[in-house]
């Protein structure tokens, strides 16, 4: 018979992310330690046997309006629907495209992360769908293979030049921890990471600013860490050591490249020492790294943005122990580290800020490590 498999069907869940530190790390092979967020994308998903991929996403649900059908053997990278869609049918096209044995599929979507605040909404979408299509095809794939098949399909089908940071939080994630991954072996360990039980909380302010990772000035970002790297001789900028970082940035030709290179070199040395503060459960410690982040990110590798500057210099005055820009830039959402049941001052003053300086207002939660994906039935 033709149509849905009702038998073959089921819901999954993947969530979006925090990235505590290690910002623009991950495609130059750097570390990264992201956790998972409680907002999530959730797939409701059923198998087809007419080679159709249906894709919905209501508008009240947290996506556009209407539904997409595609051929799944028709999928081609630069010739399919963009947007939310795009992200699915990557996925889809990725994994068959590795010979992997995927047919149609039903599938409607529903999320709750906020899109476009560097929280990670597309590689949640992108990762709930392999999720589900890895077990409605019984394809035995682990979370950190369907995060790099991810990584594919936003790279090489939606044409976003990101690393694999993203995908493999969504995937590998688990409750109160952080997870620090190298990103070029994809060696991964989970880091214990619990404010609440220092007295701490982590708040995420949006900034309600959007930001797209297929623009221009995050691939030219990646370009230019990339000839910087040729230029040094090494495979990637996570090859140059820290001790050694002045006499590579004499040898680099311009200001824009050295701005490149000591944000990535910093940064790498900023991760590891953030595991080493959180093992060590020193928690308030981390605040001034996250400064200091944010500080490269402004003036070394200049992703930052008015707004963003704005929440995190306000989050500061107000008494946040450390605050920085999270995610890949241009906007999104801004992490402060304050004490607990600081929140709303916290969150009120930048809103008061924004309002000054006739920005939109901004939203803020406190966050918590969560869980990464999961069959919910």
């Amino acid at each position: 018979m033709t149509g849905v498999d009702a038998v073959r069907a089921g819901e999954w869940a993947a969530p979006g992310r925090v990235n505590l530190i290690g910002e623009h790390t991950d495609y130059n092979d750097g570390f990264v330690l992201p956790f998972a967020l409680p907002q999530q994308v959730t797939v409701a998903a059923a198998r087809r046997d007419d080679g159709l991929l249906r894709l919905c996403f209501p508008a009240a649900a947290g996506g556009g309006e209407g539904a997409v059908e595609l051929r799944v053997d028709a999928l081609e990278p630069g010739r399919g629907p963009r947007g939310w869609a795009g992200y699915a049918a990557g996925v889809v096209w990725a994994l068959r495209d590795a010979g992997h044995p995927v047919g149609g599929a039903e599938v409607t979507f529903a999320s709750t992360v906020p899109p476009g605040a560097g929280l990670s909404s597309s590689a949640a979408l992108e990762v709930a769908c392999a999720l589900a299509l890895n077990d409605l095809y019984g394809l035995g794939l682990t979370g950190a293979a369907l995060a790099v098949l991810c990584r594919r399909a936003e790279n090489a089908y939606v044409g976003a030049p990101t690393g694999i940071m993203d995908q493999a939080a969504s995937a590998c994630c688990t409750p109160g921890h952080a997870l620090f991954l190298d990103t070029r072996d994809l060696t991964r360990r989970h880091v214990p990471f619990d404010p609440a039980a220092h007295g701490l909380a982590l708040l995420v302010v949006d900034t309600r600013v959007q930001h797209a990772h297929a623009d221009g000035e995050y691939g030219r970002r990646r370009a230019g860490c990339e000839a910087a790297a040729r230029t040094l001789g090494v495979r990637a900028l996570r090859d140059v050591p820290h001790g050694e970082l002045a006499a590579a940035l004499r040898r680099l030709p311009d200001a824009a490249a050295r701005g490149l290179v000591r944000h990535v070199v910093t940064e790498n040395a900023r991760v590891l020492h953030a595991v080493d503060l959180l093992t060590a459960g020193d928690l308030p410690a981390l605040g001034p790294v996250l400064t200091a982040g944010h500080a490269s990110l402004r003036d070394d590798f200049r992703v930052s943005c008015p707004e963003v500057d704005l929440a995190v210099a306000t989050a500061l005055a107000a008494g946040a122990l450390g605050a920085r820009m999270t995610g890949g830039g241009f906007g999104g959402s801004v992490l402060a580290l304050v004490a607990r049941g600081a929140e709303e001052q916290v969150g009120e003053a930048v809103a008061a800020a924004f309002a000054a300086a006739s920005y939109a207002p901004p939203r803020w939660f406190r966050a918590a490590a969560s869980a990464g994906a999961r069959r919910l039935s």
